[in-house]
């Protein structure tokens, strides 16, 4: 049977950029454009609660110098459901105004782009599944890395093989690096690729990076390797918004 799996590129340009918190210049000139930025994050649901009006619930932000308030974006629907939970012990008047919305990563992307440096911008903070970090933070002190130094929202991607290129897997006629925000759905995927490969099998790495400097350097970098990654939604996410759209009406003979 043929493998559906591929070697890829060390895809240096990624690995210098994003393991930890980013720290580098943006340099729009070489950047990604905006839309195939958009066009990459837009496949990801993610959840943040809004008001009765329908806008984003704002806290105080911390920064003196920003006024427009910290909107938070929640990576797993049922965090944001337990935040409400927690608003309706803390601000009952106000929990009763709000709920929980999907939206997609490309769209908080648009927004925050959009408001740029302004004096009363909002501010958009991931907020990361807490057993997603704590696996994230496993792997960084396995792999001798300083775990503490590690910021932002994790995912999760395979290398692979005596030179440690990232797994890629063929998607419309492509071959794409898959970045997963669930560590558990990328070792499932790593469970067929040994079986496929069992040769390999004892060369695969997982590597933690962060989605903060991913798509920062996707606006700092226009590299055909960027081109290659795919942000692979939790499938936990994906169920819930198929479950709001409505079933399809059956035809009229």
């Amino acid at each position: 049977m043929k493998s559906m799996f591929s070697l890829g590129a060390k895809l240096g340009i990624v690995s210098s950029a994003i393991v930890g918190s980013a720290i580098f210049t943006t340099l729009s000139a070489i950047a990604i454009p905006q839309e195939q930025i958009v066009q990459k994050l837009g496949s990801v649901p993610v959840f943040t609660i809004t008001d009765a009006k329908g806008a984003p619930l704002v806290a105080s932000n911390s920064d003196n110098q920003k006024q427009g308030g910290v909107a938070g974006v929640f990576i797993n629907q049922r965090d944001a459901v337990a935040f409400v939970n927690q608003l309706k012990t803390k601000n009952p008047e106000l929990a009763k105004t709000v709920r929980v919305v999907p939206v997609s990563l490309g769209e908080v992307y648009k927004l925050d782009q959009a408001s740029g440096n302004k004096p009363n911008a909002l501010d958009f903070a991931y907020v990361p599944a807490k057993q997603q970090v704590d696996a994230a933070m496993a792997l960084l002190k396995q792999s001798g890395q300083d775990e503490k130094k590690f910021q932002g929202t994790p995912l999760f991607v395979a290398k692979a093989g005596k030179e440690k290129g990232y797994l890629t897997v063929k998607q419309a006629d492509q071959q794409v690096i898959p970045f997963f925000f669930n560590k558990e759905e990328l070792q499932s995927m790593l469970e067929r690729f040994k079986k496929q490969q069992p040769d390999l099998a004892s060369t695969v790495e997982i590597q933690v990076v962060n989605l903060e400097g991913v798509i920062e350097t996707m606006q700092s970098r226009n590299d055909n390797q960027l081109n290659q990654i795919m942000l692979v939604p939790p499938k936990e996410s994906i169920d819930f918004v198929r479950s709001l759209q409505p079933a399809a009406q059956p035809r009229k003979k």
